[in-house]
């Protein structure tokens, strides 16, 4: 795959599903000797009531343990920004039609651009 390449719809679908059918979050690493003194490094899935089964690594740095746990919140993240600019490639709002503070927000930022286009 070239990196180069825009990514395609189908491309995007196939991400989502694996975010979807991913243990859900929030994933935080804890690496043994920086958060904490006993055991070893896991990763901890889910968060109070909705806790999950840890993940232990084998061979992994703290950083690579770091980065597989941030991409449980950042891909999903990255994936809503990625249809926001298509959306605004397209032409459409960036907003969606339940988020009426953003739209708001957007009709006031229009307005101020035009009343100072005509200065």
């Amino acid at each position: 795959m070239n990196d180069n390449t825009p990514l395609t719809d189908e491309e995007l679908a196939a991400i989502r599903a694996r975010c979807a059918a991913a243990t859900p979050g929030p994933w935080r690493s804890y690496v043994e000797g920086r958060d904490h003194t006993s055991g070893s490094s896991f990763i901890m899935t889910g968060e109070g009531d909705s806790r999950g089964e840890d993940i232990e690594l084998s061979g992994a740095t703290p950083a690579d343990q770091d980065f597989i746990a941030h991409a449980r919140q950042d891909i999903p993240r990255l994936l809503a920004e990625i249809q926001r600019l298509r959306n605004l490639g397209r032409g459409a709002s960036s907003t969606t039609p339940q988020d009426p503070k953003s739209q708001a927000m957007t009709v006031g930022a229009t307005r101020v651009r035009r009343f100072r286009a005509r200065k």
